[in-house]
């Protein structure tokens, strides 16, 4: 009786640590792995675009000119 009773709650026990911290552990690192494959495929997306051709800069007038004060 005693035997039956140390199995019962060694199948409890190992059920519950089972079902409540090796399945979240596993259940996070597969969602941590997938998420870090996306990040690596984004840096990988923008590593690898070109750049925009910049525009050329237009000479300024001699209207665009701007008066400063010195400080001393």
């Amino acid at each position: 009786m005693l035997r039956i009773i140390l199995l019962l709650l060694g199948a409890y026990i190992l059920f519950k640590f089972i079902f409540n911290f090796l399945l979240p552990v596993a259940g996070a690192a597969k969602q941590m792995k997938k998420q870090m494959e996306t990040f690596n495929q984004k840096q990988q997306n923008t590593f690898n675009q070109k750049p925009p051709k910049a525009e050329p800069v237009s000479k300024t007038s001699a209207g665009d000119y701007i008066d400063f004060e010195e400080v001393k």
